[in-house]
Parts: structure tokens; C-alpha cells; sequence
């Protein structure tokens, strides 16, 4: 790790620029020169369980972990009431914000991506931002149910690096449906067999989540290191 990005991470500014933000930071335990910027997907907070689980995951192998909440997960945290997403603009406007403010402390490569919906909107400014990498888990290639209705415009001509890991059988894309669409050559999609939108397989495809958990979490690093 070069001296720069390492006190640039590890300083006092940083520490209460995460604190003041409510946001939360998996400290890479390996030297590590690349952050990410990990959004939740729309159904659960950036502290799930699942969330919780990959960021220890990634922050063991390697990779800083910075996770954030969109503006209607953060008003439930406040209340516990239970809000759709906001209107695309507004979410692509907090990762905007969030992207900015971390660049301003953070030297090295620098990826961004998320969990399902989080992926998504990350994959629509990831050209725009200049993102080193982006990293997408469970993409959400289309509404349940509505594969004739794909949500890939923006993934036909992405200029980014990216890595979308896709279970086979996601119901919000799976592997027969996204196999038929035309992606960029930029774009890499890591299967793993019989994976449900959480990366959980069928118990007869002699897979276990925690083995699916592993894999994609090793990839996710080698592939931003």
C-alpha cells in the first residue's frame, strides 16, 4: 500500500467523514490500494445481513468496503416505516453525492457497484463518474416475471470494466435470458450454478450458499486487484 492512500483512508478526516455520513467502512485486512463503493438493494438496509456478510468477505481479501444508504432506507432506519426506493434521479443523484465525497479522501483505485438495485444504478453513472470498476451482485436484469421486458440499454454500450455476478436462476435474470442480450464487450458475468438472486443454489446442485458466497466474493477481488 503507498503511504498516500494509506493515510488518506486511515486519518482522522476520514474517520469522521464516515461517522458524520452514517456510512460504514470495512477497512481492507490485507494492503490494499482499491475501495468500494457497495450500494444495498431496494428491499434491505446497507447492514443486512447479506450486506454484512460480503463486505467482511471482501474486506478479508483485500478490498476496502464503503456501504451507504439511499435517502428512503435512511428515513426508515429513522422512523421504521416501510417506503418504496425514490424516483431513479434522486437515487442516481445520492450516488453522485456519495461517489464525490469519498474520491475526496480516498487516492487509489476506486470501484463502485452494489446489490441488485444498487448495482443498477451504479451501472447508469459508472461511465459518467470515471469509476475505475464496477462491480454488480445480483443484477436485476429485468421485473420478475417480464423477461421479454430486459432493462439493458445502458449495458449494451458501458465503457466501464465490469463484473456482474449472476446466479443461474435468478428470477430477476437468469442465465437462458441474459445469455440472449447483447452486452458490452466490457461487461464480464460470473455464473454460479443453480444461484437464486441472493446467490443461494438448490440443495441438489451439491452447492452450498456459503461456497457461492466465497466464490463471489473471491472474484469480486481478484477482479478489482
Amino acid at each position: 500500500m503507498d503511504k498516500e492512500h494509506k493515510a488518506s483512508i486511515d486519518g482522522d478526516q476520514w474517520g469522521r467523514c464516515v461517522a458524520e455520513h452514517g456510512w460504514l467502512w470495512d477497512a481492507a485486512s490485507a494492503p490494499s490500494s482499491t475501495t468500494l463503493i457497495l450500494a444495498h438493494g431496494a428491499g434491505a438496509p446497507m447492514d443486512s445481513g447479506w450486506m454484512n456478510d460480503m463486505a467482511a468477505r471482501l474486506a478479508a481479501l483485500g478490498v476496502n468496503v464503503l456501504r451507504f444508504e439511499f435517502p428512503y432506507m435512511a428515513q426508515r432506519r429513522l422512523d421504521g416505516g416501510k417506503r418504496p426506493p425514490n424516483p431513479a434521479p434522486k437515487l442516481l443523484e445520492c450516488w453522485r453525492e456519495v461517489y464525490a465525497e469519498v474520491r475526496r479522501h480516498v487516492t487509489g483505485r476506486l470501484a463502485i457497484g452494489g446489490k441488485s438495485m444498487g448495482g443498477r444504478m451504479a451501472s447508469l453513472l459508472a461511465d459518467e463518474l470515471g469509476a475505475d470498476a464496477l462491480v454488480c451482485l445480483g443484477y436485476p436484469f429485468y421485473a420478475v416475471g417480464k423477461p421479454e421486458k430486459p432493462r439493458v440499454e445502458n449495458l449494451a454500450g458501458l465503457k466501464t470494466r465490469t463484473l456482474i455476478v449472476q446466479g443461474e436462476r435468478d428470477a430477476l435474470g437468469n442465465r437462458e435470458a441474459v445469455e440472449a442480450y447483447s452486452l458490452s464487450p466490457s461487461i464480464e458475468v460470473f455464473w454460479l450454478v443453480a444461484g437464486d438472486h441472493d446467490l443461494k443454489p438448490l440443495k441438489a446442485s451439491g452447492f452450498s450458499h456459503e461456497q457461492h458466497l466465497a466464490a463471489a466474493a473471491g472474484k469480486v477481488a481478484s477482479f478489482l486487484q
